[in-house]
């Protein structure tokens, strides 16, 4: 990617890129580049559901539409919920999404990657991007635990670096990052900003190599423990100081 270039999105205005605006071009590189090696494999999200419910034109259930996905976690992470999947049909397939889990998938013989591009503008400054909700990740630790799902799911980060040069925008950088070799202990979450991770993933940590059964495990009780001190926190800043106006 490093060098690569992308059409400005707003070229023809004078305003400012806003992060999604500079981000889906980039994506879309990345998108291409990754589907020009793995023809087969790679998907977005709602192509990838799409591909599967349109060659299973007898399931016809919710249930049977969930059964196609054979990793109870990659159902949890990829499905689009009850009702957009009862109303699925060949003339009403679903269609990108900015909140999907994955930006992109790769999927090969039962294995799920799930592969998130994330953009920074180089030319400012800014805090660590929202990455994944915090209890969404506690919710995916636990399904691994309890399917033993440690060999089939992967979660991988891609940050393009990038400039404004003219009337494009240049990649001066480009940074990987897996998930399940962060520390977890390592994994900030901000409470105030919808229980979400925050990280730039060139500084994500990429020390952990006790396997991901290890990880979810390790993960949860960091989760437990963070949740457990905002609720002490809330108590005391939002309960305690009223009781006696009430009891």
């Amino acid at each position: 990617m490093k060098g690569k270039t992308v059409d400005r999105p707003n070229s023809a205005t004078s305003g400012t890129l806003s992060g999604h605006a500079a981000g889906e071009p980039f994506e879309k590189c990345v998108y291409h580049l990754l589907k020009q090696r793995y023809p087969s494999c790679i998907f977005k999200q709602y192509e990838y559901l799409n591909d599967i419910y349109l060659r299973h034109p007898k399931h016809i259930t919710v249930e049977q539409r969930y059964a196609l996905l054979e990793s109870p976690t990659a159902l949890f992470l990829l499905s689009r919920g009850d009702k957009a999947t009862r109303e699925w049909s060949p003339q009403n397939v679903f269609e990108e999404k900015q909140n999907d889990t994955a930006d992109i998938l790769f999927y090969k013989d039962s294995y799920y990657d799930i592969i998130d591009v994330k953009t920074r503008n180089m030319g400012k400054s800014a805090m660590a991007p929202n990455i994944i909700s915090a209890y969404k990740l506690a919710k995916m630790c636990a399904l691994l635990i309890d399917n033993e799902e440690y060999e089939n799911i992967n979660i991988d980060y891609v940050e393009i670096d990038w400039v404004e040069d003219r009337k494009k925008l240049l990649c001066t950088d480009a940074h990987h990052g897996d998930l399940f070799r962060a520390q977890p202990d390592s994994l900030y979450i901000n409470w105030a900003a919808a229980m979400q991770v925050q990280f730039h993933v060139c500084d994500l940590d990429q020390t952990w190599h006790s396997g991901i059964e290890s990880w979810a495990r390790h993960y949860l009780k960091v989760f437990v423990t963070s949740a457990e001190a905002r609720c002490k926190k809330m108590r005391e800043t939002y309960v305690i100081p009223f009781l006696k106006y009430i009891e």
